[in-house]
């Protein structure tokens, strides 16, 4: 338990943040140093990229897992240990003498990133009660919307100013900090009888997840076509379908599938992946943009993206804020219209675009951020009873990245950047082309959420459906 007094769901959530916020913001902010690394260590394309990819991959094998830890051996315990292993897998990156002494590291943060999510937003579940409960994730909904995008920013200005390593040192006393502010101020919850590991389950939601991830990650540098990751790719869908057959027989699954036989989860989540696709797969592409056609430096690139994060900044804590009073559905639509204009825009750049019509367009985008992914996932959990929410997290979490990686590598294709081709604008066109069909179907989706112009009734009036 907290200390006594030392517990409020205030502190909760400022721990969950501070950690969930240094994973997530590691997924992008190597991106930008990639080609330092690459060149640092003498690696080939194809070993350097594994950087980048064995951090991915490990993150999404380990997050379906990590609801049964949590039910086994309590979240708080696994919130911390996930914020010491992502630590220390940070200071072995600082400084890795090697290549393969950094992807070990990466490997560790995956394996930490991968317990902290889910566990830290099961803890928010637990300590807000329904009628506060989109106000507390309008403010976590800065770690999951501004980290991705800020990333790219602060690893372009560490880049630029020769302190690469200070991208992974600077985990360190943040995730400190969050050790000990959580040993302090967070409640211990575990489930009195914890299920038996669901054994299949873990093993194909490994094989599945990591097998599609890995097909992902090779399709950067292979190609689409290639039979490393075709062959993946099937071995993945394979798995998964066998996952779902497994776990719709299982009492006690690892992934809980028989969750989407609720409406609201189901509409949610369907939102959810699609929107992922129209905001954070293409979230990597504007950076490419800007540095292969505009042949801005990472910090310039870095200025540039920075209005996103701001502009989100704003409008997350505002959107939840609005979401107590007026549920998800009509700031998913304003937002993913607001994504869909945004995407319009992109898909008309060109080598002479002047720099602030970009960031006018990444301000837009930034509120479409803060409109739309928090306040899917905020309802998609509001269907859950608070003993399955670790689970729950876990499913959301799992399924949400691994859509969003294989749009990433579609979207390279597209884009014409895989397998050694040339970037060209015509790619960057039709990738964003794409996007803005899902930007569109997301908004038209977007209907199928609760709230206004309807009742609304929060948390309570979701469960009762």
């Amino acid at each position: 338990m907290a200390a006594e007094g030392a517990w409020s769901p205030w502190k909760t959530l400022a721990c969950v943040v501070t950690g969930v916020f240094m994973v997530i913001l590691d997924t992008t902010v190597v991106n930008v140093a990639f080609p330092t690394l690459q060149r640092e260590y003498g690696a080939s394309l194809h070993a350097a990229q594994w950087i980048v990819s064995l951090y991915v991959l490990v993150l999404g094998i380990v997050t379906p897992v990590a609801g049964y830890l949590a039910d086994r051996f309590g979240l708080k315990r696994m919130f911390i240990l996930g914020l010491a292993l992502f630590t220390a897998g940070s200071a072995a990156c600082g400084v890795a003498p090697s290549l393969g002494w950094l992807i070990a590291g990466r490997v560790m943060q995956g394996v930490g990133g991968g317990i902290t999510q889910p566990s830290g937003t099961a803890l928010l579940y637990r300590a807000f009660p329904p009628s506060r409960i989109g106000r507390a994730f309008g403010v976590f909904g800065l770690a999951l919307l501004v980290a991705p995008a800020l990333g790219p920013v602060l690893g372009g200005w560490l880049v630029d100013a020769g302190y690469w390593r200070w991208i992974f040192f600077l985990n360190i006393p943040v995730g400190a900090w969050g050790i000990l502010a959580g040993r302090r101020w967070l409640q211990e919850w575990r489930r009195p009888q914890t299920p038996a590991l669901d054994r299949p389950g873990v093993v194909l939601s490994s094989v599945g997840f990591g097998a599609l991830l890995y097909a992902a990650a090779s399709a950067r540098t292979l190609g689409l076509a290639s039979v490393t990751v075709t062959t993946s790719l099937a071995v993945g869908v394979a798995a998964l379908a066998a996952l779902w057959i497994v776990e719709h027989r299982t009492e006690a699954p690892l992934l809980d599938v028989r969750l989407l036989e609720n409406p609201v989860f189901l509409a949610a989540n369907v939102v959810g992946y699609v929107g992922v696709v129209g905001l954070f797969a293409a979230q990597f592409l504007l950076p490419l943009f800007l540095e292969t056609i505009r042949g801005l430096s990472p910090g310039a690139v870095g200025q540039v993206l920075l209005a996103q994060p701001i502009a989100a900044a704003v409008a997350t804590p505002l959107s939840g804020r609005f979401y107590d009073k007026v549920g998800p559905r009509v700031l998913a639509v304003c937002g993913f219209l607001l994504l869909a204009v945004s995407t319009w825009g992109l898909m008309r750049l060109d080598a002479h675009t002047p720099v602030g019509h970009i960031k006018l367009l990444l301000a837009i985008r930034g509120l479409a951020f803060g409109l739309t992914i928090q306040t899917t996932f905020t309802t998609a959990l509001g269907t859950v009873p608070r003993d399955r929410v670790a689970r729950a997290s876990a499913f959301v979490s799992a399924t949400r990245f691994s859509v969003q990686a294989v749009a990433v590598a579609i979207l390279s294709a597209l884009v014409g950047g895989v397998a050694g081709k040339t970037y060209t604008v015509q790619g960057f066109a039709t990738a964003y082309g794409v996007t803005f069909v899902f930007a569109l179907l997301a908004c038209a989706l977007a209907f199928r959420l609760p709230g206004w112009p309807g009742a609304w009734q929060g948390r309570d009036g979701m469960m009762a459906r």
